[in-house]
C-alpha cells in the first residue's frame, strides 16, 4: 500500500503522478584519500558535506525529473571521524515533497576499504531542494509515495522539520521588522 498527500493549494488535476521513495533512492561511494584530510589527519567535514549535497542533488533530480537546487541543509551531524582509507557510502532518499520543493534525508556510513567489517554510521543530514526549470524558476514536483512504515515515519519527521524551519524564519523576520521599527537596524 502506498500513500501520499496532495500539497495545500494544489488542485487534484494539477498534481503530477506520484513516485515511490525507492524510485530515486541513491548511494554514492568514495574512498577517502590524504588529499581530503584536515590538520588532525581526518577527512574534512566539508568534503563529507559536498558528498552529501552531491547525492542529495542526484536524488532530487531523479525524483523531480529535472534540475533541482539546494535550498537549505538542516541538521548536518558528524557522529564519528572519517579517516584516510575509509570507504564512505552516502545514502539518500526523498522524505517529503511540497509543491516545488522536497526534503532529502542522507545517511553517511564508513568502513575500512580493506576489511570486511560492517559500515559504521558517521553522519546524517537533511537537505531541502527546489526543483527549477531552464530559467531557474520553481517547477512542480511529483508527490512522494510512501512504501514502508519507515518511509511514513521519515515523512512525518520531515513535516515537523519543515514546520520548525518556517516558524524560525517567521520569528526572525518579525524580530528584524521590530528592530527596524525601533530604529535599531543593525543588519542582522
Amino acid at each position: 500500500m502506498t500513500d501520499h498527500a496532495i500539497s495545500p493549494g494544489a488542485a487534484p488535476e494539477d498534481t503530477l503522478p506520484g513516485k515511490p521513495v525507492s524510485a530515486s533512492r541513491t548511494t554514492l561511494s568514495h574512498i577517502m584519500t590524504a588529499a581530503e584530510t584536515n590538520l588532525l589527519g581526518t577527512v574534512h567535514g566539508g568534503v563529507i558535506m559536498k558528498l552529501v549535497d552531491d547525492v542529495a542533488g542526484a536524488v532530487a533530480g531523479r525524483h523531480s525529473g529535472g534540475p533541482a537546487v539546494t535550498a537549505s541543509m538542516d541538521e548536518m551531524v558528524f557522529m564519528e571521524p572519517v579517516r584516510v582509507g575509509d570507504l564512505v557510502h552516502v545514502r539518500a532518499q526523498v522524505n517529503w515533497t511540497g509543491r516545488t520543493s522536497m526534503e532529502i534525508g542522507v545517511r553517511v556510513l564508513a568502513e575500512r576499504w580493506n576489511e570486511s567489517t560492517p559500515p559504521t554510521r558517521v553522519g546524517s543530514a537533511y537537505l531541502v531542494f527546489a526543483a527549477v526549470d531552464a530559467d531557474g524558476k520553481p517547477r512542480p514536483v511529483p508527490p512522494v509515495l510512501m512504501e514502508t512504515e519507515k518511509d511514513r515515519r521519515r515523512n512525518q519527521e520531515a513535516q515537523i522539520r519543515r514546520q520548525h524551519r518556517l516558524a524560525r524564519r517567521r520569528a526572525i523576520k518579525e524580530l528584524r521588522e521590530k528592530r527596524i521599527a525601533e530604529g535599531l537596524n543593525d543588519d542582522l
